[in-house]
């Protein structure tokens, strides 16, 4: 894989004719030790918001050995690489023959359930196995996430304590797992749902062997500035201490965006320009997913190979290069204002799902892949490089620049 020190340099390079994926393996690396280091208990790494074998990679040798797997591929694709993984099949409604493979293949032991029927497809897949270690999954509030997960999955309240008691006559350990939602905005979420979990420990008078915090720890973005991740750990850990359980209980989080959305940015060029509409050769289907179907905004750098920019910034929208509507990206993205065809931008914050959901919709895709040695452009682990664009670009007045960046 050829290496750049910028995306700047990689366009004034290569002038590449298709979108570019760059990744910086530096940055998942510094995101993992921090969890590593400031969550007390076991880190669990989500492989559905990237699987590219570079960031996995990252992730490994950074030092996690737990992974969050939903499907057969993400189980062969973990057991493969790394043998001394532990894997935990954290998808509530999976196939009956896959439980079996997972169990009888891949040594997998760590199942999430949310109903009776889940708990009996689990119980009847493995033989009855002694050795199961399951996790019940509580719906909690997603109230503070720009993406919900308690419609879909995670058993009511109500209903916990019964469910928790049938798990336990067939399980060798047993735990309660839950989802705050994704891009997680106010720390106190996990607070709730922990208080939640106190309640049904008392309820259902069971002893935990696990409590799985799950996912949703969030990246930054422009407009979209989370508190210190820091301020999550310690409401976690405030939480945790008054749950009625022994020191000996395993606590869990499942990190996958907070981990590599600094991980991976995307290059892309501007093809036309119809007023303050910038259509480009990425978009919804492919990389930028996020912005299209979530309305993020992601951190952008314009990029001319030819001469400089000389107009202040203006808020944009995107359009992707497919035929469809839905390919549009409504912003505000902020560029120069005399960005043209040609010109390059650089999209950051793409490490989280940007690989994971591309598609070959239309024709359009691309699996150019490079790898950059500059800072993210924007960072929750104390470094970044937001200011860092082309010295030409008139930016903003402050105020607009750091609401830019919010």
């Amino acid at each position: 894989m050829e290496k750049f020190p910028s995306a700047r340099a990689l366009a004034r390079t290569l002038a590449p004719n298709n979108p570019v994926t760059c990744l910086r393996p530096s940055a998942v690396r510094r995101a993992v030790h921090f969890f590593l280091n400031e969550f007390a208990g076991e880190v669990l790494y989500a492989v559905k918001t990237n699987p590219r074998p570079e960031i996995l990679d990252a992730v490994y040798d950074a030092g996690v050995r737990n992974f969050d797997v939903a499907s057969m591929a993400e189980i062969e694709l973990i057991a493969g690489r790394y043998p001394d993984a532990r894997l935990a099949f954290m998808n509530p409604v999976k196939n009956r023959d896959v439980i079996r493979r997972a169990y009888l293949e891949f040594g997998v032991r760590h199942f999430v359930l949310d109903c009776e029927e889940e708990l009996r497809k689990i119980v009847e897949a493995t033989d009855n196995a002694a050795d199961l270690c399951l996790l019940v999954r509580l719906a909690v509030p997603n109230h503070h996430s720009e993406l919900e997960l308690s419609s879909k999955y995670g058993v009511h309240p109500d209903a916990a304590p019964d469910l928790l008691i049938a798990a336990r006559r067939v399980a060798s350990r047993l735990g309660v797992a839950f989802h705050v939602g994704s891009q997680c905005m106010q720390p106190t979420a996990y607070g709730t749902a922990l208080h939640m979990v106190r309640d049904l420990i008392h309820k259902s008078g069971i002893i935990l062997d696990i409590v799985d915090v799950g996912g949703g720890f969030p990246s930054v973005y422009p407009f979209m500035s989370p508190p210190p991740l820091a301020e999550y750990m310690r409401e976690i850990a405030a939480a945790v201490d008054k749950l009625p359980i022994s020191e000996a209980c395993e606590i869990w989080a499942e990190p996958g965006r907070a981990l590599v959305a600094e991980g991976a940015s995307t290059l892309v060029r501007v093809e036309m320009r119809r007023g303050d509409s910038l259509y480009i050769n990425d978009g919804t289907y492919g990389s930028l997913f996020d912005a299209g179907a979530l309305n993020f905004v992601y951190p952008v750098r314009p990029i001319r190979t030819g001469g400089r920019f000389v107009k202040p910034l203006i808020g944009y929208a995107f359009y992707g290069p497919t035929c469809d509507s839905l390919d549009h990206m409504k912003g505000p993205f902020y560029l120069p204002a005399d960005m043209r065809e040609g010109d390059y931008i650089e999209i950051g914050q793409t490490g989280a799902y940007g690989c994971a959901l591309r598609t070959k919709f239309n024709g359009f895709h691309s699996d150019e892949t490079v790898e950059l040695y500059d800072e993210p452009m924007l960072t929750a682990y104390g470094r970044g490089d937001a200011a860092n664009q082309d010295p030409a670009v008139a930016l903003p007045n402050a105020t607009v620049l750091l609401e830019q960046f919010k």
